[in-house]
């Protein structure tokens, strides 16, 4: 084994590769052939998306757990703890499992050089078919035609969103997105799609590849009153099937999604009390909400304008009084846009940087980005600063939001806890910004 301790193998890994993406699925084939992780005894369902992928692949687990199904979950990035990626039936791996993974997919590869991605993904497929495990839910990390997990078959595939995000790899309009994240699709196997306005690139590749497309709206939806919702489904064998429960925090369309796969597995959900279960749900950094110190603080990863106006949405149903943002970006996000979604609903704005990551933008490149749209920040520092100045210039009833990329909520988590916040941590997923 090159190491014996994951942190040394992390290392390696962000440094072993010449680039950190490299799409395809070649070389990464070739080493799952030698490894004989190709054609898994678990069944797949593989979830891709610009937004809501992660609370979708949170929900089938939960799900088929309920089934009695021993579920193998994978999903990127971390935000505490590299383990958070692979998990089985909601526990983390531990990191002696990773270890061996890595040491067998190092020696498989040989003369071929794998991302830390691909590295990771391989991990995990290794691992659930050491585990045994009787599914596996995949998350894809971008796009989805050329993305390492879409190596294996879907027995079925969900594209939760199409939104702008990723156009250096996968084009600058909701068509060619689109396109790309049908490519997770598999003819004659259940294919399901909840954005609500699917755009015709998808449709179209859709129509290529020879399936029939489960849509939220027709074959599954969902409706909301008074705090509650009510869903339905499609069976396999046609039927409507119904719930209803209390409202989740979580995305309501990756949630009827998770549903529909669940039934398109041949699962039945509704005896299993998915209603209560499904609105318990949290994931860490999803409109994560606490109270401290007499302030409700909600923390989200929205990194992108179509997750932005979703918190937007949220914040204007849920107003109780003073809003006042932390934000922290990448340089290569849509950061106007993202901030645009958001100017209505923030009353003061905090500009963070993150120093120890060169893709961070810098405090003075998110003024210009907030002026360019009217507004002045009220303050500029760190993320840790950030907290501070927070704690000191709000007061008792005022609702903080942290948000920008999973670096900003994991550094703002970190800090809180060093200062005493009680935090209620759920499952992590998506790094891939």
């Amino acid at each position: 084994m090159r190491f014996q301790r994951l942190d040394d193998w992390l290392r390696w890994l962000e440094g072993h590769h010449p680039q950190d993406i490299e799409l395809g699925l070649d070389r990464i084939g070739t080493v799952a052939r030698r490894l004989d992780l190709l054609s898994p005894q678990a069944r797949v369902i593989s979830v891709a998306g610009t937004n809501g992928k992660g609370s979708c692949v949170l929900a089938c687990t939960e799900l088929l757990r309920r089934a009695g199904q021993r579920v193998g979950s994978y999903t990127s990035p971390h935000l505490h703890h590299y383990c958070e990626r692979i998990q089985v039936d909601g526990t983390p791996v531990e990191e002696s499992e990773v270890c061996a993974a890595f040491a067998a997919i190092d020696e498989a590869s040989d003369d071929i050089s794998l991302t830390y991605f691909e590295f990771g993904t391989l991990a995990a497929f290794h691992i659930f078919a050491q585990r045994r495990v009787d599914i596996m839910v995949l998350e894809v990390g971008l796009g989805g035609r050329l993305d390492a997990v879409n190596l294996l078959d879907a027995d079925v595939a969900v594209v939760t969103s199409i939104d702008l995000d990723h156009q250096d790899w996968l084009g600058d309009n909701r068509d060619s997105i689109g396109r790309e994240k049908a490519g997770i699709y598999r003819p004659g196997r259940p294919a399901l799609c909840a954005d609500p306005e699917p755009p015709a690139g998808l449709l179209e590749a859709a129509q290529e590849a020879g399936v029939r497309l489960q849509c939220l709206g027709r074959e599954f939806g969902y409706e909301v009153k008074d705090g509650h919702w009510s869903w339905w489904l499609t069976s396999v064998e046609g039927e409507v099937w119904r719930g209803t429960g209390p409202r989740p925090s979580l995305p309501l369309p990756s949630l009827a999604a998770a549903l529909q796969a669940t039934a398109a597995l041949g699962f039945d959900p509704r005896p299993k009390s998915a209603d209560r279960s499904l609105s318990e749900l949290v994931l860490t950094g999803r409109y994560q909400q606490l109270s401290w110190r007499g302030r409700d603080w909600i923390l989200d990863v929205a990194h992108n304008p179509a997750a932005a106006r979703f918190l937007a949405g949220r914040l204007e149903q849920e107003r109780p009084g003073r809003v006042v943002a932390l934000v922290a970006m990448m340089a290569d996000k849509d950061r106007r846009g993202t901030l645009s979604a958001l100017i209505d609903q923030v009353d003061t704005w905090y500009l963070a940087s993150l120093p120890e990551l060169p893709r961070a933008a810098d405090t003075r490149t998110l003024s210009e980005d907030l002026a360019s749209l009217g507004g002045q920040p009220a303050g500029c520092g760190t993320v840790q600063d950030g907290i501070n100045w927070l704690l000191q210039h709000t007061q008792e009833g005022d609702r903080i939001v942290i948000l920008g990329s999973f670096y900003t909520v994991a550094a703002a988590l970190e800090q809180l806890e060093r200062l005493g916040a009680s935090l209620e941590r759920g499952i992590s997923g998506e790094h891939n910004e």
